[in-house]
């Protein structure tokens, strides 16, 4: 499979990078993965604005526009005609050993594919707390970055990331977010989800998922939350870019009404719609 890298396309065995890329000297990158609808990346924009947000934070170059990015995502998928599963990854590059004075001037960017997995939508997991609690953003805003060990020593935690989701929670016991997700319950008629304020992951799905609920008159709450106040959901569901909104059934011996859960169906529905409001009526039934 093909993949590209510094604006060319290179086999995925043939990849690459120097054991002086600030990468892997010090985690010093960020990423994003997305997938395609019908060849499309619906919301790259969002995920473009978001890494670029990171890259100026760090003073990490970006040579490339969105467009060219687009074009690429067209020629990746059209080695197979199917979907795929991206992650466009942007490490510092290479500098001496030692932390640069300035700046990032040739960053080693990387646009990964591979065909998207099949998912049945509405297939529930089930949630679990890990022990390992949420870590501190080294900024004020959670980008998706190469510090990814607290992630890693979650899901260490879970047998599989395919029928399981594992909750974080902060020093404090507040409820914060999903190892790969962000995490969102009913409770009355209500929807709750963790503030961005406690240091997760400002999601796209999530931004997303909160619109269409105001859209739709459903009460949103964004505050602290502790697990207790989860647990008395009627309702709970996650948010990925690739997996949409995925419901869960339960945590520990707690029920939810997973995919038979009435807001979440309606705000899936409502998230599939918007979808193809992107792409055009046509696409509707194959959505």
């Amino acid at each position: 499979m093909l993949c590209w890298m510094n604006g060319q396309y290179i086999d995925e065995h043939e990849l690459k990078i120097s054991p002086f890329d600030h990468g892997f000297l010090y985690g010093l990158g960020f990423f994003e993965t997305f997938r395609t609808y019908e060849g499309k990346a619906v919301y790259l924009q969002e995920h473009f604005n978001r890494l670029i947000e990171a890259l100026k934070e760090y003073r990490i170059h970006f040579p490339y526009t969105i467009q060219d990015i687009e074009e690429v995502i067209e020629k990746l998928n059209a080695q197979d005609g199917k979907e795929g599963y991206f992650r466009l990854n942007v490490s510092a590059g290479v500098h001496p050993i030692g932390l640069a004075p300035s700046e990032y001037t040739e960053p080693t960017i990387i646009l990964f594919r591979k065909e998207l997995p099949k998912m049945v939508r509405g297939t529930e997991k089930e949630a679990v707390w890990v022990k390992t609690a949420r870590n501190s953003p080294e900024q004020q805003t959670r980008y998706k970055s190469h510090h990814y060990g607290n992630n890693v020593r979650a899901r260490l935690e879970l047998s599989s990331l395919a029928n399981q989701e594992g909750f974080f929670t902060d020093k404090n016991g507040v409820v914060a977010e999903g190892i790969t997700s962000n995490i969102f319950w009913i409770k009355d008629d209500i929807l709750y989800t963790p503030s961005t304020r406690l240091g997760i992951l400002p999601g796209i799905t999530r931004a997303i998922v909160i619109r269409l609920a105001k859209e739709l008159a459903i009460p949103v709450r964004e505050g602290s939350f502790m697990t207790w106040e989860l647990e008395q959901a009627d309702e709970c569901f996650v948010t990925t870019a690739v997996q949409e909104l995925v419901p869960i059934s339960h945590i520990g011996k707690i029920r939810f009404a997973g995919s038979e859960g009435r807001l979440y169906k309606k705000l899936h529905t409502a998230y599939l719609q918007k979808i193809v409001m992107h792409l055009g009526e046509s696409h509707v039934r194959k959505l």
